[in-house]
């Protein structure tokens, strides 16, 4: 799983959650979410394909679509048709993720390898392949031994994820099995909404938990206070809104008597914001939760927010000791001890669960929890269960959702039991005590390094002077200020005349670095030493950082690539939000520039139509970035509709691609 914006963990994300729409076309299938229905058409429209550039996209489609429901064997193999099929280099990224997530690591590392020769940066992906020789290494024996997972009785060919630790030895799952509440198929997945149940975890029967909480729409991860009086739980369903993306909520509810009050959006929640997975502290003055909050550091952030005398206070993120650009999910506090799950911090493949320990105010080192609870899979939604009495060498145990192999399909509820490890068996005359021979010196200590590269750089076009005219590589830039930002640190270091530059970095720590140069965009770079383990056979360890910046045009329009609108519709969708969140940083770090962020239309419609359409997208661009905390002055909305085509050919003779680039999103700067 990447990051990618796009980020799923199960299926509580953003979605369209409408019944399954009549659509006969696959790309429209997949554009709606509805991503069975976009298998079964993509796969028909693939054989009839005649065009290699055509059966490229297909297959594209639908190896995402495979991804997307959780089959990436399936995925893998669509991905690779597409890139022999002449498709761009995301073929291959994906298809690199889904070896990674497989655990096929030797072969995962090949294809980042090949990804980086590809895109011209052979150090592009060097994360993930440190992450595929770290996983490859915690496969073959250096996994948690003391440690012992087994899949819960009560899984099904259903997903079921988030455990939450309930009354008389149950516990409750979300699941969208067939037993779930309503009649209506989630495009999404192919199978029912997901509600919650009750799950006995002696005999695996499931109940439906509640016929109150649960809706026609999404439930899932559920807490309770300590005498499970009190509930909060995530659902995604309409927002009273026509918009086609709905958004997941945070909900509370009460138990009065026997039956649970109707739930009530909790007093903080945002709109267009999604809310999930939520966790209450024991003492219930503190609720945890992840989500996508525009003022995020990317993906699915997590949150503590402090009950006060007057309801819930302000939520607080984190910080980047825990977030990441990527998403992290499931926050669960044990003690002092913050388990949670993401997809960005080196681990084994998709999510993998970590745990830090709080240090004062400030959370420890990450530790990934490592094989056989962390798999290549998705892991995620940890739960320690201390209601059973353990046995004599069992320090502790509870639950984790995996979508890994050997499950019966889907998300499936693992259990895990910890031992007390056995005892170190010491030498007999420990080593260290022997006398050194005469004329013997002391074995050196390992010294361990973590060394950084760095190149602060610019594009190079056809056209110098058009940013439009393709890129034919990079080059170094002279002078430029690289600032470096970690825990209270910040110092300031100057690129060299072929713009590179070295530091020496911490263990377990996040930097910021920010590059800048008059006439130029400032931009940042993250890089994070979190999870990166010293290897006694490569003591020295060398990682390369590059930071682009962008040169000034003024008045040169600038296409965004990744803007896409639904048909007749104007609001952002949500693959199209790391690109203005892109564009967001980049103003944020240049405070002085104003825009003009205009939209563009194919010539189908009429005039006043496209121009009127197009005014609404300009001005939803301008609205999100607003959101984001940009200010309306630096900003103005132009709709141009069709009047500025890029392509030469006429209206009725433009072909698909060519309408294409004509319907596109710009910026130019202009001040």
């Amino acid at each position: 799983m990447r990051q990618l914006g796009i980020i799923l963990l199960a299926v509580l994300v953003i979605a369209s959650c409408h019944v399954e729409e009549k659509i006969v076309d696959g790309r429209k299938a997949f554009e709606r979410k509805q991503y069975a229905k976009a298998i079964q058409l993509l796969e028909k429209e693939f054989n009839k394909s005649k065009s290699t550039v055509e059966k490229g996209e297909k297959a594209f489609l639908i190896g995402e679509s495979y991804r997307i429901i959780n089959q990436p064997e399936t995925s893998k193999d669509w991905y690779m048709k597409a890139y022999n099929s002449g498709y761009n280099s995301d073929a291959l990224k994906q298809y690199a993720f889904a070896l990674k997530e497989l655990e096929q690591y030797k072969e995962a590392i090949e294809a980042f390898k090949d990804l980086g020769s590809d895109l011209g940066d052979p150090y592009e992906f060097q994360r993930e392949i440190i992450a595929c020789r770290q996983a490859g290494a915690w496969v073959k024996g250096q996994k948690n031994e003391n440690t012992d997972v087994s899949a819960l009785g009560g899984n099904t060919r259903s997903a079921e994820y988030y455990p939450a630790v309930y009354k008389d030895g149950q516990i409750i799952i979300a699941s969208d099995r067939p037993e779930s509440t309503g009649e209506d198929i989630y495009g999404w997945t192919g199978n029912k909404y997901a509600d919650l149940f009750l799950l006995d975890t002696k005999t695996g029967k499931t109940s439906n938990f509640s016929m109150v909480l649960n809706s026609k729409y999404n439930e899932a991860t559920i807490t309770f206070n300590k005498d499970f009086t009190q509930a909060y739980f995530s659902r995604c369903g309409d927002d009273g809104s026509k918009s086609d993306v709905f958004y997941c909520k945070l909900m509370y509810t009460e138990l009065i008597g026997d039956e649970w009050s109707e739930p009530q959006v909790v007093e903080f929640t945002e709109d267009k914001v999604n809310y999930s997975h939520p966790f209450l502290s024991a003492d219930g003055n503190v609720l945890y939760y992840s989500s996508d909050h525009p003022e995020g550091l990317g993906g699915y952030d997590i949150y503590s927010v402090k009950r006060t005398s007057e309801g819930w206070g302000e939520p607080q993120n984190l910080g980047a000791s825990i977030n990441t650009e990527g998403s992290e999910t499931s926050p669960y506090i044990d003690v002092d001890t913050l388990y949670f799950s993401s997809d960005y911090h080196i681990g084994m493949g998709g999510a993998d669960i970590f745990k830090t320990v709080k240090n004062g105010n400030r959370w420890g080192p990450l530790q990934n929890l490592r094989a056989p609870v962390n798999s290549g899979a998705d892991d995620f939604g940890f739960r320690v269960d201390y209601r059973k009495k353990q046995k004599s060498n069992i320090i502790r145990s509870g639950y984790f959702t995996s979508n890994r192999k050997g499950g019966k399909g889907n998300d499936d509820i693992y259990r895990f039991e910890t031992r007390v490890p056995p005892p170190p068996i010491e030498p007999v005359e420990p080593i260290d005590t022997l006398p050194l021979a005469e004329g013997q010196e002391e074995p050196p200590k390992i010294e361990y390094k973590l060394l950084l590269e760095g190149r602060v750089v610019e594009k190079v076009f056809n056209d110098p002077e058009n940013p439009n005219s393709g890129v034919l590589g990079k080059s170094g830039i002279p002078t430029a200020t690289v600032q470096v930002n970690f825990r209270d640190t910040s110092f300031a270091v100057t690129t060299n005349e072929k713009g590179e530059f070295k530091l020496e970095l911490e263990e377990q720590m996040s930097y910021l670095f920010t590059g800048s140069k008059t006439d130029y965009l400032s931009q940042d770079a993250r890089f994070s030493t979190r999870g990166i383990e010293n290897d006694p056979n490569n003591p020295t360890q060398t990682f390369y950082q590059e930071i682009v910046l962008d040169k000034v045009f003024k008045n040169v329009e600038i296409t965004l690539d990744g803007i896409y609108y639904d048909f007749d519709r104007w609001e952002i969708r949500p693959d199209a939000k790391p690109i203005l969140n892109k564009l967001a940083n980049i103003l944020k770090r240049n405070p002085s520039i104003k825009i003009e962020l205009a939209s563009h239309t194919d010539c189908k419609g009429g005039d006043s139509y496209n121009k009127t359409l197009s005014q609404k997208r300009a001005n939803s661009a301008v609205e999100y970035l607003i959101a984001k905390g940009i200010s309306s002055s630096r900003m103005v909305a132009i709709g141009y509709g069709e009047a500025q085509p890029v392509t030469t050919c006429s209206c009725n003779r433009c072909n698909k691609e060519e309408d294409q680039r004509n319907r596109r999103t710009t910026f130019k700067i202009v001040e």
